[in-house]
């Protein structure tokens, strides 16, 4: 009849998890994706000295945030600009070249930037005999602040409140504050750029109050905590 509906598709048609396929139907064979191989050569130092194997994240909250992809040079050269949410997919040394271009002489400079970078990790082998990359990543981990402080308005009646810092912001806030901490020590002493980055993220790597940003982050936490 020309009203009667129209008649169901046959089973073989169907999703084969949802048809109800005789015994002797063909078997699908199901490809599923497998992961490339490992490159034939070995993976790059970063500036051609410290490895990336066996860095290890300690603070499940920060690790998809710590983008440590094995990279010879951290230079993405502008691709990642101007697109939101995607600094988690820079490398951490970029990032930190980055905030250091923020101060004075740095300005637009990436090269000396990064050369300063180096320089400070050179000396942070020689000193502490440990990676520093491992370094640099105890130190964002210690300097990243878990609470901050906002306002909220109440009528006309600004009252501050502590909220938890997302992951993202704490390692902006704490790469930001190791960078801003060697600006400003280096204006205060004598002591080379690079020194004073150097020392700033041992002292972050090891926690000690004396660093700048760990000095912050306390500080942040000290007035959240005064807000709750």
């Amino acid at each position: 009849m020309s009203g009667s509906p129209e008649s169901p598709p046959p089973a073989s048609s169907q999703h084969p998890m949802l048809a109800d396929a005789p015994d002797d139907a063909e078997k699908i064979t199901v490809v599923r994706p497998v992961p490339p191989p490992p490159p034939p050569f070995p993976l790059p130092p970063l500036f051609g000295k410290f490895p990336f194997e066996g860095i290890e994240v300690h603070d499940p909250g920060l690790q998809p945030y710590l983008y440590l992809h094995p990279i010879y040079a951290p230079h993405s050269e502008g691709k990642l600009s101007g697109r939101p949410f995607m600094k988690t997919h820079m490398h951490l040394v970029e990032r930190l070249a980055n905030h250091l271009m923020k101060g004075g002489k740095f300005t637009g400079k990436k090269s000396k930037a990064l050369r300063t970078v180096r320089l400070a990790f050179e000396e942070l082998a020689k000193s502490e005999k440990q990676n520093p990359l491992q370094l640099l990543v105890n130190a964002v981990e210690n300097a990243a602040p878990r609470e901050e402080v906002t306002r909220l308005q109440f009528g006309g009646i600004s009252v501050p409140r502590a909220v938890d810092a997302s992951p993202a912001r704490r390692v902006g806030v704490a790469i930001r504050n190791l960078a801003l901490g060697a600006i400003q020590s280096s204006r205060k002493s004598t002591k080379s750029i690079q020194s004073c980055l150097a020392s700033e993220i041992a002292l972050a790597a090891k926690g000690d109050m004396t660093s700048f940003a760990v000095g912050r982050k306390e500080e942040v936490e000290r007035v959240a905590q005064s807000a709750r």
